[in-house]
């Protein structure tokens, strides 16, 4: 719906009809995913989880038909139309492998990062697309509320041709534990929200400069902890992701002041805004337009929330393309170049070099 504005901070639910199998029962499935899916109405028909106990308390609160023992013989459940999968991304490709062979599902939307390596996203796209069924992943930023408003900003032309964006995180995540196992943690794992919406603002850049140093916080051991990634457009548009996840110490009595704060300058004009995540609260967005707003400062408004709300975009993007035949709009193909973008950035801390996305084949 559009706010007063003209802008639309969430989409329209243009579709409710396919049944759901959720794989997962973390904090991620069960405070975002089937937050959302009920508030929206999209029915989901099971759930199943590494761990069956952990699956039926989920299945009790959201009221969760079928709890099966395994993934496995959730995927093999006819009833399941539409496969949700919140799992460890090692774990993942195994299951959309499983789920391709299914007769009965027909879309199936995955965790980012889609794999470890790219050359594993490479083989799912390229697996899903000779089987014919539609493989999406769940880059929900792309439908965190300011996130859509700034894309209508930028796409009707308010604040002229983008000059420079940054996005610039200090906040703690919540690192789940199986990341202890992986070589790869913020830039596979927080930056990927960020370097996707760059993408989806701005198109695909042509180089990443990324460099990174160990976060005091995070206890075992990793590489990528504290990241900067400088990103260059072939429009001229420059980049800066930040993230840093140190976010100063923690103690009582310590006001901690943890944010994520985004701004596009642009020849005509400035937007800026915050991302509510942190503190659990909406995010927000201003701008001021030399074409527009007479350079006055304009602040659209909405009562919706990255967390849970955004998920309600994510599935019902793949319920509306799996009825119409039309390509998701978070599609398989699409997620391949940020994988790719994340490996170059990967390239670019281990070489200390900036790195050109042509060196990345997909």
């Amino acid at each position: 719906m559009a706010d007063s504005k003209g802008f639309h901070p969430d989409p329209e639910v243009r579709c409710r009809d396919f049944r759901i199998g959720c794989i997962g029962a973390g904090m991620i499935m069960a405070e975002c995913h089937l937050a959302a899916y009920k508030e929206a109405g999209f029915p989901v028909a099971a759930i199943a989880s590494r761990t069956k106990a952990n699956a039926d308390k989920v299945a009790a609160r959201w009221g969760i038909a079928t709890v099966h023992e395994t993934p496995e013989d959730l995927i093999a459940d006819p009833d399941v139309e539409i496969l949700d999968i919140a799992y460890p991304p090692d774990l993942q490709p195994g299951l959309i492998h499983a789920a391709l062979q299914q007769p009965h599902i027909r879309a199936i939307l995955a965790q980012k990062p889609l794999s470890l390596t790219l050359q594993e996203a490479v083989a799912l796209r390229d697996e899903a697309k000779a089987a014919g069924k539609i493989l999406s992943v769940n880059q929900n930023m792309r439908y965190d509320q300011s996130m859509r408003v700034l894309k209508e900003i930028l796409d009707r032309g308010e604040i002229g041709e983008p000059v420079f964006a940054e996005i610039d995180m200090h906040a703690i995540p919540h690192w789940q534990t199986f990341l202890a196992d992986y070589d790869r943690l913020t830039l596979a794992n927080m930056s990927v929200h960020h370097l996707d919406v760059l993408r989806f603002l701005f198109g695909e850049p042509e180089e990443i400069f990324t460099t990174s140093r160990k976060d005091p916080r995070t206890a075992f051991e990793h590489s990528d902890g504290i990241t900067v990634s400088t990103l260059k457009f072939p429009s001229g548009v420059l980049a800066v992701s930040l993230e840093d996840v140190w976010s100063g110490p923690r103690a009582e009595g310590y006001e901690d002041d943890q944010h994520i704060r985004w701004r596009v300058d642009g020849t005509d004009g400035v937007a800026k805004g915050t991302i509510g995540w942190p503190t659990g609260a909406a995010s927000t967005l201003s701008y001021a337009s030399t074409r527009t707003t007479g350079g006055k400062w304009v602040t659209p408004t909405w009562d919706t929330m990255w967390f849970p709300h955004a998920f309600i975009g994510v599935m019902e993007q793949l319920q509306y393309a799996v009825k119409t035949g039309e390509p998701p709009a978070l599609s398989v193909a699409d997620n391949v170049r940020t994988v790719a973008l994340i490996e170059a950035g990967y390239r670019s801390m281990a070489e200390n070099r900036a790195v050109r996305l042509s060196e990345i084949p997909v």
